[in-house]
């Protein structure tokens, strides 16, 4: 069993990371390593990250399921799980421009996967640690309430790739959503 992961444990698989590719390219960490580099979560369970463009010799470093225990898995006692919002839904539009710079380590160009993907991603699922991960990212102000409805409604035709969702059932989550910050705001203002 693995030991929880850290800020520092995170910011260490950077440094590993950028030394061990052999080329430029980006990664994207999602949920957990988001929450704990902005700093709504002390620790998470594994790292979610994708790859784009994938830096040459990076799976060399990272372990799929295809290959054994790497050095990088063994020296940091991390799980590294390759899952983003992409693997989920379909890709928004702009995201990449949406995405948060984090900081660069060798040649690797280290960001956080669009919060807009990332909220909608875990409104899909629904989980209660999901929609208290929502709730933190919009306190933050890392999405806005019309992103998030504008880009569900860009997806909407695309959804009948992802035979596992149910479209109505994510419109209700994301109107919802919307609702209940808004009338916190509204609250909040009265």
């Amino acid at each position: 069993m693995r030991a929880n992961i850290d800020t520092q444990k995170l910011e260490r698989l950077m440094q590993v990371l950028g030394r061990e590719a052999q080329g430029s390219g980006c990664i994207y960490f999602t949920g957990g390593a988001s929450a704990l580099l902005i700093g709504w979560r002390n620790s998470t369970v594994d790292v979610d990250l994708r790859l784009d463009p994938e830096p040459p010799g990076i799976f060399q470093a990272i372990p799929t399921e295809r290959f054994a225990i790497s050095k990088l898995k063994q020296e940091l006692n991390i799980n590294i799980e390759l899952a983003s919002p992409q693997d989920f839904l379909p890709p928004l539009p702009g995201w990449r421009d949406r995405s948060v710079f984090i900081g660069k380590q060798g040649q690797i160009s280290f960001y956080h996967y669009d919060f807009t993907a990332q909220a909608l991603s875990k409104l899909s699922r629904g989980f209660d640690r999901d929609i208290k991960d929502i709730e933190a990212m919009y306190k933050q102000k890392l999405f806005s309430l019309s992103d998030l409805q504008n880009c569900f409604e860009a997806i909407v035709p695309e959804l009948i790739r992802f035979p596992s969702l149910n479209p109505d059932m994510l419109r209700s989550r994301v109107e919802k959503f919307i609702e209940r910050c808004e009338n916190n705001l509204e609250e909040n203002q009265s």
